[in-house]
């Protein structure tokens, strides 16, 4: 049978849908509470001596808020100088308008990656002679003075010159005309352990280590070279760790990584992960829920089928273990968690309905879920849940 053609019939390629005119809280969305931010470097530059800069690390991505924004807010709480961890990073802020100092605490190695940011004004981390005299030569090609920030290895194992070898290699170092040396650095690799105060630590061994080292080498007293070794936890643990700036990343977005905090510092989580649910179910006792069905009803259960899952960041091994919140009240989530999808037990609700909104990480009235829950009930740490967010979840700032 001929489908016969209308006059009325509507013409899709007139009016073109775009990802721009979706509603960015039509699914699952992180809201970003700027203000948070903020207030949390005010809080803690507050401990910090008037000449101690902050260092606002904002690498993934502002650990998942968005470096944009976290970067704007960080500024206005009192942050002088910004973190990444790639050049790619970098420049990303730097097209956005930033204009602040940024370190690159990853390694560059390449000529062209050190050129590209040698020309954004970007500092990289250097840990050897070699990338110092490649710094050095595309200073003298440019005619100018290439900024950048040494590291030295004090037990982390990982990036930075050998302490055993710096104060030689330092004294070579200051002779290059075209480098010029922003600052001097070392990372704390257990300062969120129970112990650290402990003289016997391997943060107080570091610690020692590195005043030592600094004791070796002549540097301008002035402050023209920035000392730094304190991230979130050692900048908790004692004024002793702050030198001359702190790089600070978990606490400035809300969480300490230390057990134990001053209870005069009040952190605000800055991160909201929300979700609607986009479809209602009743099943009777002994039915399974989601794969493998290791989750069986015991008495007649509603469920809400929420739009979001493992692909968007949610660990897959929380299943079963998490709530989620709605008007101040606490609801399980049940069976497995699936690539887009998650259940949740709202049996006995006549509040939740399709398209109502329910908070994964937050807060409403004096029900709380953090990023620190999760990481408990995962066996991991907290940064490691907030950098999982993928950018399929739009990141929403509410102020």
């Amino acid at each position: 049978m001929q489908i016969r053609k209308t006059n009325h019939e509507f013409n899709f390629d007139k009016f073109p849908i775009f990802e721009k005119d979706l509603d960015p809280k039509q699914r699952a969305w992180i809201e970003v509470r700027g203000k948070a931010l903020e207030t949390n470097v005010r809080q803690l530059r507050s401990k910090l001596s008037k000449s101690c800069q902050f260092m606002a690390v904002v690498k993934a991505d502002g650990y998942g808020h968005d470096a944009k924004v976290v970067s704007e807010y960080a500024i206005r709480g009192g942050a002088s100088q910004l973190g990444v961890a790639t050049l790619k990073e970098g420049i990303k802020l730097r097209s956005s308008g930033v204009e602040k100092p940024i370190l690159i605490l990853g390694n560059l190695y390449t000529k062209s990656d050190l050129i590209i940011s040698f020309q954004n004004k970007l500092m990289p981390t250097i840990s050897s002679m070699r990338e110092c005299l490649i710094c050095n030569n595309i200073g003298k090609q440019f005619g100018l003075k290439f900024s950048l920030h040494l590291k030295v290895d004090t037990g982390m194992s990982r990036l930075g010159f050998e302490c055993n070898k710096f104060v030689q290699q330092f004294e070579k170092i200051k002779s290059f005309e075209n480098i010029s040396i922003e600052g001097i650095y070392s990372h704390l690799s257990s300062a969120d352990q129970l112990n650290s105060l402990d003289p016997q630590s391997s943060t107080q061994l570091q610690m020692q280590k590195f005043k030592k080292l600094l004791e070796e080498i002549s540097i301008d007293r002035s402050h023209k070279i920035k000392i730094h070794l304190a991230n979130s936890a050692g900048m908790l643990l004692n004024r002793d760790f702050h030198f001359h700036m702190v790089r600070v990343g978990l606490s400035m977005y809300g969480y300490s990584p230390l057990t134990t905090i001053d209870k005069n510092l009040s952190l605000e989580p800055a991160l909201f992960l929300k979700v609607k649910v986009a479809f209602i179910r009743f099943i009777e006792s002994g039915v399974g829920v989601s794969y493998g069905g290791k989750f069986v009803s015991t008495r007649k259960t509603k469920l809400a089928v929420l739009s979001i899952g493992y692909a968007d960041g949610v660990p897959r091994n929380l299943s079963g273990k998490i709530n989620v919140i709605h008007n101040n009240k606490f609801y399980p989530q049940v069976g497995s968690i699936t690539m887009d999808q998650m259940m949740v037990d709202i049996t006995g609700s006549n509040e939740i309905k399709i398209g109502s909104t329910l908070i994964l990480l937050g807060s409403d009235g004096d029900k709380t879920i953090s990023p620190l829950d999760w990481a408990r009930e995962s066996n991991t740490i907290p940064w490691e849940i907030l950098c999982s967010f993928k950018n399929r979840l739009p990141r929403v700032q509410v102020d």
